[in-house]
């Protein structure tokens, strides 16, 4: 089967939209959740990571909201893993749907939100959104 090729403009490459989506990270771990129907908020106020197109820090707050099923986040090990981010080159859009497959695989809870809120560059600010399921 061949692989799509990805179109890009204004110099970004392949290399540029796939970087940090495959790296090896922390594991999330997980601790037995005791009750049904209620909903986590996180937020993360220092989320930093590497643009992979001009090597510049990437700044801005990880909002998490679960609802979680059997399982619930361990707080230190989430830590550590956004914290990885810190050296990882990966756009926030990446950024934010990676950390929610990862939140998913992590604890498969009923219903997430990770909600990525960028610092402005450019005068521009993004705020990026993803959901499971």
């Amino acid at each position: 089967m061949k692989k799509a090729k990805l179109k890009t403009g204004a110099g970004y490459s392949a290399k540029h939209a796939q970087s940090g989506i495959a790296d090896k990270l922390p594991r999330i771990e997980t601790w037995p959740n005791q009750y049904p129907g209620y909903e986590i908020t996180i937020e993360i106020p220092e989320y930093t990571a590497i643009c992979p197109k001009t090597g510049l820090p990437d700044f801005g707050t990880i909002r998490l909201t679960y609802v979680p099923n059997q399982s619930c986040l361990e707080l230190k090990s989430l830590k550590m893993y956004i914290h990885a981010y810190r050296n990882l080159g990966i756009f926030y859009e990446n950024a934010v749907n990676r950390i929610l497959s990862d939140i998913a695989k992590a604890c498969r809870p009923v219903s997430a939100t990770v909600t990525g809120e960028f610092t402005a560059r450019g005068e521009l600010r993004s705020v990026i959104k993803a959901h499971y399921p």
